[in-house]
């Protein structure tokens, strides 16, 4: 291993702070990148689903027709 102990290893010779957010920035974009087409598809599929519902209530029924 090339580091003794965790604390070295958090630290890595003073370029722990550079690498660190390094590897958090590009976790959180990670993320994003998976959690942000979830959500817009289960908005976009909540918003089709009411369209569909006003357009079969403004449907004339069989006895209106």
């Amino acid at each position: 291993m090339y580091f003794d102990n965790l604390q070295q290893a958090l630290v890595m010779d003073g370029h722990g702070a550079f690498v660190w957010a390094a590897y958090t920035i590009t976790l959180v974009i990670l993320v994003a990148l998976v959690v942000a087409p979830r959500r817009r598809e289960r908005h976009l599929r909540r918003q089709l689903a009411a369209v569909q519902r006003r357009e079969r209530a403004a449907r004339p029924g069989p006895e209106e027709e």
